[in-house]
């Protein structure tokens, strides 16, 4: 069967939603990937508690059964969860908690219990990573990438504790664990921003990073310790510093901001080398995506700017964006669907910037996005095959970050033409 489509106006109108509920109803029963219940159960990334959401938002836009839902979480939580040094943001409890907190916000009574219990656990979690943290610090040492990053670290755990209790002490104990990353270190006479780590951007020593590596990217570099800052601002929830860190992590942000033929540009990361000869390696063109490059960057200092007043980065972050999602080069780079890396987190970006774009910005990024859809569903597409594609045959299984339930989630957003009713991107700091 031929993917349908119509035309309005002359414009091609993408079968987005058929898509979603094509993927959604091949991930209806946790029975039908036992794979994923063995490997990978308690993982947001790539697990049950990732796919739930899908259906979480599907039925908190009346568009599927809550049941869907309740099924997926159910499977997560069939057996113990695992919580202490062992969990991180997308492993264990505060993973299937953040998914429980998506289903009771639209359930009002419901998982309760569960989500208090889950919490208690969590702040005990953090105040043990925060005060390792702040040990570190005092000694003077280089902090790991899991310290602070947004996917294992204090970051996503911030990310999660603001959207449940944004003027909780944990909070601000957070956020003042987050000015103080951004304070500078002193090694061997040199002196680098605080977020600096002694390995590669694996989190392990790397012979192609001696001396180590100041990381950009959203999911494991300074770039979500800027939006974390930059959404609890918006929310009015500040610190002591809280300000002067935003400006340090921009100040660094704009030393290493590349003009372009393309538009603005960011790197990945910085070298010991680059930092010594003060700019950036000449190497080949990267690819823009949510978890590295100019999309996440761009999106990060649009939030920024947004907590900041500071209009005239806003429109700057704007249009780097809207020139990364309509350069060819960039795009050619881009090889898969998914989110972390792929054309739907580009499509998520896009979606999410344009909704908080300056008026002469967000005709451009509004126009990006059909061309990011038809990237991931054309429009002469066998619907039941693309949806059988995105689940199985692609090797990016049915997960999250990488796989169907991310990609459905983000042709979902774009498809409503609004924000996610269940707040489930709150876990890749995107809003």
């Amino acid at each position: 069967m031929d993917c349908p489509h119509h035309q309005e106006a002359g414009v091609t109108v993408l079968p987005t939603l058929g898509l979603v509920d094509g993927v959604a109803a091949r991930l209806a029963d946790p029975g039908t990937v036992p794979s994923v219940l063995q490997t990978h159960r308690q993982h947001l990334a790539y697990g049950p508690p990732g796919i739930a959401l899908l259906h979480i938002e599907r039925a908190a836009n009346g568009l599927g059964p809550w049941q869907h839902a309740h099924n997926w979480l159910a499977a997560a939580s069939h057996g113990s969860l695992t919580s202490g040094p062992d969990s991180h943001p997308f492993y264990g409890v505060p993973a299937f908690a953040h998914a429980l907190a998506c289903a009771a916000d639209h359930l009002p009574g419901s998982y309760q219990r569960a989500l208090d219990s889950m919490d208690r656990q969590i702040g005990i979690d953090v105040r043990r990573r925060l005060d390792a943290a702040h040990r570190r610090i005092d000694a003077g040492c280089l902090p790991q990438l899991a310290e602070f990053d947004a996917i294992r670290g204090l970051t996503g755990y911030g990310a999660y504790l603001l959207r449940r209790n944004p003027d909780s002490p944990m909070v601000r104990a957070v956020l003042d664990y987050c000015v103080r990353l951004t304070e500078p270190i002193r090694e061997f006479g040199e002196d680098l921003p605080g977020w600096w780590t002694a390995t590669g951007p694996s989190g392990r020593p790397d012979e192609q990073f001696p001396g180590g590596h100041a990381n950009t990217g959203m999911a494991h570099g300074i770039a979500g310790v800027l939006v974390l800052l930059a959404l609890a601002a918006r929310k009015s929830t500040v610190t002591n510093g809280h300000l002067r860190a935003l400006h340090t992590i921009l100040t660094w942000l704009d030393r290493w901001q590349e003009e372009t033929s393309r538009g603005a540009t960011w790197p990945y990361w910085i070298t010991r080398s680059e930092l010594r000869t003060g700019r950036c390696a000449t190497s080949k063109l990267r690819r823009s995506s949510w978890c590295y490059g100019t999309a996440g960057l761009a999106r990060a200092q649009q939030l920024a700017a947004l907590a900041t007043g500071d209009t005239e980065r806003q429109i700057t972050a704007e249009n780097a964006l809207a020139a990364a999602l309509t350069d060819p080069d960039q795009l050619g780079a881009t090889t898969d669907h998914g989110l972390c890396h792929g054309f739907a987190g580009l499509t998520h970006t896009a979606v999410r910037t344009a909704a908080d774009a300056h008026p002469s910005t967000v005709g451009r990024l509004r126009a990006a996005i059909s061309g990011l859809l038809a990237a991931i569903c054309p429009v002469d597409n066998d619907l039941e095959r693309a949806a059988t594609a995105l689940v199985s045959g692609t090797g990016a299984g049915p997960g999250l970050l990488d796989g169907a339930a991310g990609t459905a989630l983000a042709l979902l957003a774009a498809d409503t033409a609004a924000p996610p009713q269940s707040a489930w991107d709150s876990c890749l700091l995107i809003a």
